[in-house]
């Protein structure tokens, strides 16, 4: 279980904040002289040189984003002149890339961070460039929208690249497509120039996801633990129906992959907010804004308390809470993980999304004036970031190529690098853990400067 730090407060990581944005400028630097329009984007380091991977293209927007979040840090523009000319390169063909679940790693990472940007007044451009992104933005969130397979109780969800009978737990961030282009005014139109709502599909993939994606102590099987969840869930194409918990990237289907936890987290965190923009009478159509909130709030607190409880002392997770080895490290959860281990990888990239749903959390419980729990999630955020921004985690090598050391992309594939003598993978980078670590950073750091809140709508 995490062991929460009281007595830290936002400011108090202004430090490793700090030193963290002088680092992760020569980084991006360094990773974007490899990256070229015509080869697959980086994936993660090898040795500590960030590495292309067939069939793991959901991180260009990654690259490119992490260029814009350090230019909104440290108002470097030679940051955002390099995004803009890799975004203007290389995301074109994914504004309406059909066959992936991951717009909102891509598109909002880029289009969305330029649309953010403009809103706050960061970023000035010609009229039309705005149009051309707001116009990318609403194609993305259509495209990504017409990806959806029915339920047997008439909703239904954003289907992932495996196929319309799974359901991925990570696939709840790429809402945020669906969200910005039903707030540039955009729909689907579908056969017959059927209308389709982006909300409507936004809230049935949610509401289908915290019902099957999430558990909840409720005995639906003998693994229902509060909190614990399922990396993909399966339905039968024929009739909608749901069948059964699954797993791509995690150790079973009933252990949960951490990274995916992390994902809901944020994932639902953040339509907390999103839905708090919302007019009323548009959410009334779709069962009310009060019942939303309460599957979102429901599913939130599960997966959050779940993460404290079955995390390492100082925040740190090992890659899948059930992995076999873990036995092998007797009473680990009393104690800080151990990235050198015999046993099982840690996987840091899952602490640089959870802090940030953490984080999240504690703010909507805040405005609700629910100041107890609020801080108990806040306050393990800011552990979580203590340790995630110091060594051993934070890079600070100049020959390493990435930000945040001891993160796992694919471990039951084998893709990870396990350096020569050692057992696990271990001292490596992932773009995507790379690129939360930096959201995760200017999020407190606006926080402590009491800037504008970052949120990807905008509000």
């Amino acid at each position: 279980m995490i062991s929460i730090n009281l007595a830290l407060r936002p400011a108090d990581l202004r430090k490793k904040i700090e030193r963290l944005w002088e680092i992760s400028a020569q980084k991006i630097l360094a990773i974007d002289l490899l990256d070229s329009p015509s080869q697959p984007a980086p994936v993660f380091t090898v040795q500590g040189k960030y590495t292309t991977h067939a069939g793991a293209e959901s991180v260009p927007g990654f690259l490119y984003g992490s260029a814009l979040l350090q230019f909104d840090a440290f108002w470097d523009e030679s940051f955002l002149h390099l995004a803009r000319m890799r975004i203007g390169q290389r995301m074109p063909p994914y504004v309406t890339r059909t066959g992936a679940h991951d717009h909102g790693f891509n598109i909002i990472s880029t289009y969305g961070n330029l649309w953010r940007l403009l809103n706050e007044k960061r970023l000035q451009i010609a009229e039309q460039d705005r149009q051309f992104i707001e116009l990318a933005l609403q194609c993305s969130g259509a495209v990504q929208a017409a990806r959806w397979t029915h339920t047997a109780n008439g909703e239904g969800f954003i289907y992932s690249w495996h196929g319309p009978h799974s359901l991925l737990a990570e696939s709840i961030r790429t809402l945020r497509a669906l969200a910005l282009a039903h707030k540039l005014g955009q729909v689907l139109s579908g056969e017959r120039d059927e209308r389709v709502s982006l909300l409507r599909r936004l809230v049935e993939h949610a509401r289908t996801t915290a019902k099957w994606n999430v558990f909840y102590g409720s005995n639906r099987d003998l693994y229902d633990v509060r909190g614990r969840v399922a990396q993909e869930s399966i339905f039968s194409v024929a009739d909608g129906s749901y069948r059964s918990p699954s797993t791509q990237q995690g150790w079973s289907p009933f252990t949960t992959w951490t990274r995916g936890l992390a994902s809901l987290m944020l994932g639902f965190t953040e339509l907390l907010e999103y839905t708090a923009t919302l007019n009323g009478a548009d959410l009334e159509k779709i069962g009310g804004r009060e019942a939303l909130e309460a599957v979102l709030l429901n599913a939130a607190r599960a997966t959050c308390d779940f993460y404290i409880d079955q995390t390492p002392t100082d925040g740190i997770p090992y890659w899948d809470t059930g992995a076999p080895g873990l036995r092998q490290l007797s009473n680990y959860l009393e104690r800080p993980a151990e990235p050198h281990n015999h046993f099982e990888p840690v996987d840091s990239s899952a602490a640089a999304i959870a802090a940030q749903g953490l984080l999240r959390l504690g703010n909507i419980l805040t405005t609700r004036g629910q100041f107890s729990d609020a801080g108990r999630y806040t306050q393990a955020g800011l552990t979580v970031l203590d340790t995630l921004f110091d060594e051993p985690y934070l890079s600070t090598d100049p020959n390493h190529q990435g930000l945040i050391l001891h993160a796992v992309h694919h471990r039951p594939n084998g893709w990870d690098y396990t350096p020569p003598g050692g057992y696990i993978p271990h001292g490596e980078s992932t773009a995507c853990g790379d690129y939360h670590a930096r959201e995760v950073a200017l999020y407190l750091q606006r926080v402590y400067e009491e800037k504008p809140y970052l949120s990807f709508s905008g509000h």
